[in-house]
């Protein structure tokens, strides 16, 4: 529905001002498009932003480390896309509510552990599978082929860059449960989902599963163009509902 399509479906961000922002990426990704997606909103409010690069072999721990370290220092607001956005939820669920200013979900993927039909976990189970079995620049050639523009060349980056750890980091996604509808039901803490109403492998239906069942929550669609043309709408769109 574009950025101007906003359901309110509870309250918005009133909790207290982040001490930082900590921004996950999706998988394959990297903090440098995390950053894109982020940063400027966050600089244009005050706010730190740190941006967590994956480690191969470790993604998930990695995560919730770097959240982890970002608590003692005051209420983190967790932003994270695709997988970014589970684990940050995951993690908000389970802390101690003043510890977690909120949380921005861009691009979630799925609901509950039952992933066989999760089109991103198929994804990224066969990419790796790819990988390993032809090494990278084919595989990198046949993305770009197959891909947008702005979302070939970021995954062209990110993944050279994680050679050649990357069909491990991968896999480790593809075996990723993502969180309980349970989670959803309970997260005492706002949530802000940016959904896009035209990507297959993050459907549309998951972001407004969330924002429906989320008490505190509101959701924004936009369309995959909008995101290639200006990563940083994730960013105004979430940031928007924090102080």
């Amino acid at each position: 529905m574009g950025t101007g399509g906003t359901a309110t479906l509870g309250p918005v961000f009133d909790s207290p001002r982040p001490a930082v922002v900590v921004a996950l990426p999706g998988t394959g990704s990297d903090a440098h498009f995390a950053r894109r997606a982020f940063e400027p909103a966050c600089t244009a409010r005050g706010l730190e932003l740190i941006a967590v690069d994956p480690e191969p072999g470790a993604v998930i721990a990695g995560y919730l480390a770097a959240l982890d370290t970002a608590a003692a220092r005051g209420p983190v607001l967790a932003a994270g896309i695709s997988l970014g956005a589970a684990v940050a939820l995951e993690w908000a669920g389970r802390r101690a509510t003043e510890d977690v200013a909120g949380v921005i979900a861009a691009l979630p993927a799925w609901t509950g552990p039952d992933t066989a039909h999760c089109p991103a976990t198929l994804s990224a189970s066969v990419t790796a599978a790819q990988l390993r079995a032809e090494g990278l620049e084919p595989v990198v050639t046949r993305m770009r082929a197959s891909s947008p523009r702005w979302l070939a060349d970021a995954l062209t980056r990110s993944w050279r860059s994680q050679w050649p750890g990357l069909p491990d980091a991968l896999e480790e996604a593809a075996q990723y449960k993502w969180p309980e509808a349970t989670l959803l039901d309970t997260l005492a803490v706002p949530l802000a989902v940016i959904a896009a109403a035209d990507d297959p492998v993050h459907p549309v239906a998951v972001g407004r599963e969330w924002a429906r069942r989320a008490p505190r929550s509101v959701i924004t669609e936009i369309t995959l163009d909008e995101l290639g043309a200006d990563p940083a709408v994730v960013g105004r769109l979430g940031l928007r509902y924090a102080r």
